[in-house]
């Protein structure tokens, strides 16, 4: 992996040492599955639920988003996303929400370097 890379994906929160384990230090496929993340539909999927206030669809968007941002070891994003998951377990629509937009703000800058 390029150490230009590498150090892009260490500021937007990735353990890549973590990562390259998980994917048995093989760091093509490492990186064929970190350029689809993007292409992921749960991170629309929640803002949508989260637009139209429906928990139940946000909880299963921010939870599945958990688990792909977890297997990728996207330590930031893992973190901020189960923020909002304990929110909506604990029917905290509203925060879940705020919490949500305050994220994307806040941390645009830490994932787009």
């Amino acid at each position: 992996m390029r150490e230009d890379i590498r150090a892009a994906l260490v500021r937007a929160g990735v353990d890549v040492d973590g990562a390259l384990e998980r994917f048995m230090n093989n760091e093509g496929l490492l990186e064929r599955f970190l350029k689809k993340f993007p292409a992921d539909p749960n991170y629309g999927a929640l803002k949508e639920a989260l637009a139209r206030g429906d928990a139940d669809a946000a909880f299963r968007a921010a939870h599945t988003l958990k688990g792909v941002a977890a297997n990728l070891s996207m330590a930031t994003l893992q973190q901020r996303v189960s923020e909002q998951v304990e929110r909506l377990r604990a029917g905290d629509l509203e925060g879940a929400a705020l919490g949500f937009h305050c994220a994307v703000v806040l941390g645009s800058e830490d994932y787009y370097p």
